[in-house]
């Protein structure tokens, strides 16, 4: 877990600079990842909230962020799928763990929709389906 520990910091810092970042939770230690038990055992939660999912997307998957994100196998086994959640916020609104979780469970009981989808079938703020 090493490489993944000492990675949380330059991340959280690359995600604050980024264009479309807004906000991440923070935990009293400062870091935006927290531990909660899922129905497979433990799990890390992160939790942001992101202008559009393009910023987002180009985030996650391009750069230092997204070299991580393939050598994940290195730190974690496979998660229940789907393992993230998308929704979208009025400005200024600050998600829980909670809120992250519910809707996660959302999406795995109902499929996506505009309550809660993921990063292949999104929906847009007014609810209509996204289309690539």
């Amino acid at each position: 877990m090493r490489g993944f520990v000492d990675a949380l910091e330059p991340v959280h810092r690359l995600a604050e600079a980024s264009t479309g970042f807004v906000w991440r939770l923070a935990t009293d230690g400062g870091h935006g990842v927290c531990v909660v038990d899922d129905a497979d055992g433990p799990a890390f939660c992160n939790v942001s909230v992101w202008r559009d999912h393009p910023t987002l997307h180009a985030f996650v998957y391009r750069g230092d962020h997204g070299r991580l994100v393939r050598a994940r196998a290195r730190w974690f086994v496979a998660t229940r799928q789907p393992s993230t959640a998308l929704w979208w916020v009025r400005a200024g609104t600050r998600p829980t763990v909670g809120d992250a979780l519910r809707r996660l469970q959302h999406l795995r009981d109902h499929g996506p929709e505009p309550r809660a989808f993921g990063v292949r079938r999104r929906f847009t703020p007014d609810g209509r389906p996204e289309h690539r």
